[in-house]
Parts: C-alpha cells; sequence; structure tokens
C-alpha cells in the first residue's frame, strides 16, 4: 500500500466507474434479518460444538462463571463476526447519481502546534479535482510553534482561498466550534492537519451525500495511513486502517448508521451541526457529536472512494493514548446516549454492539490472554480449539474487503496495495492480545475520570 506521499496525476474523467448491469435489489431491512440468521446459525453451531468445553471449564470455576467467559471469547465474537461477513458478503454500494458536484463547501483544520504538517496537508487540498468551490478556514488553537507562518506561506504559494482565525480556550471543540461560526456554505468537512487527501476525495465525498436521500447528515471519509513504512507498529496499523476499520464503516455504513464521522475526515451538513450546538466537550468529540447526530434521525454513511492518508502513532505509548482515548470516546457516547435512546433499528443495534465492547474487551484481557499461556503449558481449560472457529471467520471477512478495496477502491484511484506480509501476519496475530488491553485501559481511565491526554 502507498504511503501516501505521492500521489499520480489523475483525470477525473478516468475515474468514473463503467456502467453494469442491474442486479437484483435486495432491500436493507433484508440484508440485516438475513445476515443475523446466518449469525445466530453460526452461534448455534458454536454451542452445541462448545458442550464439552463448557462442562470441563464449569468443573474448575462453576457453570455461570465459564458460561460468561466462552460467551466473552468464543459465542458473541463469533456471531458478530458471522453477522460481519455476511453483511460485507451481502454489501453493495449505490451509485453515485452525479459525481461531479459544484455546491461550495468549507474545509475547516484546527491547528495546534502543526509548522511540520500543515503545509503539505494544505498542498494536497489545493490540488483537489472538486469542481466546486472550497473555503479553508484554519483555526489556530494556542500553537507556540510556527504553524501560522506556514499557513500564511500556504496562502501566499498555493491556490487556495484560505482564512486564519483564532481560538484561545484550549481544545478541539473549542476550536472547531470557533470555525463553526464562520462558515456559510450548506457543507463543512473537517480535516486533521497532519491528513493528506487523494486528488479525488472532496469531490467523493460531495457526491454521496448529494446522491442520498435528504435525512443524510454526514458522511464520512475512508481513512488510510501514509507513514506505514516506518516501523513495525505502523506496518500493523496499516492493515487495521485497511482492513479492520474499513470493514466497520462498510458494516455500519450499509445499515445507515455510521457510529463516528471522524473528524480526521468527514463531510457534514451544516445546518445539522449548527442544530445540535456544535461538537461537545468530550475526549471523542467526533463519536459524542456523530451519535447525537443519529439520535436525531438522521442518517450517516460512509464513502470508500472519499479517501484520506493519516500520521499513524509510531511510539507505543503514543498508540496507546490513542486508542484508549478512542475507548473512553465510545464510553462517552454510551453514556450520553444509550443504544435504546437511538431512533432508528440500525443505530439501536449497532451501538448495543458497542455497548458489549467493554464486557469482550475485559474478558479478552483477563481470561483469554491468561488462558493462551495456560494453554502453551498443556492446559486448554480457556483456550482450546473451539476458540479457533473464529479465526475462519476473520480470514474470510478480511479478505472479503481486501478483494473490494483493492478492485472497487485502489483500482478506480489509481492506487496499489503495498506488499506488507510480516504485517498482516502480526495484525491477524497479535493485535487484538494488544487492542484489548489498550481499550480496557481506556474504559478504566474513563470510569475514574482520569486527567486527558490528547498526544
Amino acid at each position: 500500500m502507498r504511503s501516501g506521499t505521492v500521489f499520480p496525476n489523475l483525470n477525473p474523467l478516468n475515474t468514473n466507474t463503467k456502467t453494469k448491469k442491474r442486479k437484483m435489489y435486495i432491500p436493507v431491512i433484508t440484508k440485516f434479518w438475513l445476515s443475523h440468521s446466518i449469525a445466530f446459525l453460526w452461534m448455534g453451531f458454536s454451542i452445541y460444538m462448545s458442550t464439552p468445553w463448557l462442562k470441563d471449564l464449569s468443573h474448575i470455576i462453576s457453570f455461570p462463571a465459564a458460561l460468561l467467559i466462552i460467551m466473552g471469547i468464543a459465542y458473541v465474537p463469533g456471531y458478530m463476526s458471522a453477522f460481519l461477513v455476511a453483511s460485507l458478503a451481502l454489501d453493495r454500494q449505490p451509485p453515485f447519481k452525479n459525481e461531479f458536484p459544484n455546491d461550495p463547501i468549507t474545509v475547516l483544520i484546527a491547528a495546534y502546534n502543526e509548522e511540520e504538517r500543515i503545509f503539505n496537508t494544505l498542498k494536497y487540498l489545493s490540488v483537489q479535482d472538486y469542481q466546486g468551490k472550497i473555503n479553508t478556514i484554519i483555526i489556530n488553537n494556542r500553537s507556540t510553534d510556527n504553524t501560522v507562518s506556514e499557513v500564511l506561506k500556504a496562502k501566499q504559494e498555493l491556490d487556495l482561498n484560505i482564512d486564519i482565525i483564532y481560538e484561545d480556550n484550549p481544545g478541539k471543540f473549542h476550536a472547531l466550534n470557533k470555525g463553526l461560526q464562520h462558515v456559510t456554505t450548506p457543507y463543512v468537512i473537517t480535516l486533521d492537519a497532519d491528513t493528506l487527501l487523494h486528488p479525488s476525495a472532496i469531490r467523493y465525498l460531495v457526491a454521496r451525500i448529494k446522491s442520498s436521500p435528504e435525512n443524510i447528515c454526514a458522511v464520512a471519509g475512508s481513512i488510510l495511513t501514509k507513514n506505514s513504512r516506518e516501523n513495525i507498529w505502523a506496518k500493523i496499523q496499516e492493515w487495521d486502517y485497511f482492513l479492520g476499520i474499513a470493514s466497520i464503516k462498510r458494516l455500519q455504513g450499509l445499515y445507515q448508521g455510521t457510529l463516528v464521522a471522524q473528524g480526521a475526515y468527514s463531510l457534514y451538513k451544516t445546518s445539522c451541526i449548527k442544530e445540535i450546538g456544535g461538537w461537545p466537550d468530550a475526549i471523542g468529540e467526533d463519536i459524542v457529536l456523530t451519535w447525537r447526530l443519529l439520535q436525531k434521525g438522521w442518517k450517516v454513511y460512509f464513502e470508500p472512494l472519499a479517501v484520506a492518508f493519516t500520521e499513524v502513532p509510531v511510539r507505543f505509548k503514543h498508540f496507546v493514548r490513542q486508542r484508549s482515548r478512542w475507548a473512553r470516546g465510545m464510553i462517552e457516547g454510551l453514556r450520553e446516549i444509550k443504544p435504546w435512546e437511538q431512533s432508528q433499528v440500525y443505530t439501536k443495534y449497532l451501538t448495543f454492539i458497542n455497548l458489549l465492547m467493554p464486557y469482550l474487551d475485559f474478558t479478552y484481557t483477563f481470561f483469554w490472554i491468561p488462558g493462551l499461556i495456560l494453554a502453551c503449558f498443556g492446559h486448554y481449560w480457556v483456550v482450546g480449539p473451539m476458540t479457533l472457529l473464529v479465526l475462519p471467520l476473520t480470514l474470510i471477512s478480511y479478505s472479503l474487503l481486501y478483494f473490494f478495496q483493492k478492485k472497487y477502491v485502489f483500482k478506480p484511484l489509481n492506487l496499489r496495495v503495498r506488499k506488507n506480509f510480516l504485517g498482516f501476519l502480526l495484525f491477524v496475530l497479535f493485535y487484538q492480545m494488544i487492542m484489548s488491553p489498550v481499550s480496557t485501559y481506556g474504559y478504566i481511565q474513563e470510569m475514574f475520570k482520569l486527567q486527558r491526554v490528547w498526544k
């Protein structure tokens, strides 16, 4: 996969999707229940096959405790994997009504000490093939370096309409809300100061929202890594973004309830953001914002072709801070808006899955990992052959998404999937062993309201 630092010159006319024969339409509600049926059948098969395992573990720690553990490491993850595989197999991205919209838009970039990156971000923004007017607002949030100088340099050298405003209150939500006061266009895009856009990124993002029903309030872009060559941590995260995060985004987008229109790169209807009062004071401001939008009955989509490249953490401590912050953001969202308070059946279900995540991460951290260590010494009390049933589903879902990404995203955008076998192997075998403890750490931080650490 490309690092994202250099893009090919693209002719917008060459990125049109070829006209295909009309295929049988399956309503979203049918896909939803069909995927459920397949997932429940798989879970039933798992329960039947695991009866000896459940009995053996019950003799050691009691039946209720054994059932809770096996549910957390096998039954529920297996059901979720089967639901994901079935949903991805049934997913068909609806075609664009117009691939070349020209509505005026505003791009908000909150910047705090971004002198090393912001010029490059603005450079990629300046070569978009979008035909409408792009207003760019940089909100300088108490930077102490040369961020402003770099923005002024970009304003002079690049073909961009750039305004700089200042926000003295620290915090990304303060900066974005200050920028929102200056937005006069019907659509607004948030972009991180270290994120690089593919030349067609904005065009596809606006095309998706313009091709959607009126009750669509936001579209999340597709985020990939741009610094995957730096070290092994970045190589592993490359696959997390390319397969893991993208598969969840596609699943949620299929059911019209993408749970995070991430602040790094997403598009919103300006009127909707203003109606809910802008970005909230939260460590996961984009999560809480998205859930507030969904609670209003609006829908949030995901556009795979609207690709942006972000810089992932290359040091373990920064990775832990980022992912624990994401976990805290999810808890903030659940605390404010319960799954049953969501207005749509799909969103109720998707947020309920998030409600289960602390239980699954806790079980994985405190039972599966110790159980794996015991299995290495011949004690298969917790981890045994049955736990391997989840692995085929994981590989199937990743295979489906890999071919989708390669054929329907990378090929039209003239990108290449970089060979990174070591990163893939470590991602499949060990990544969850890191993610679950890190997420659990984030839940504990939020439970005890520990100090927020942003970077």
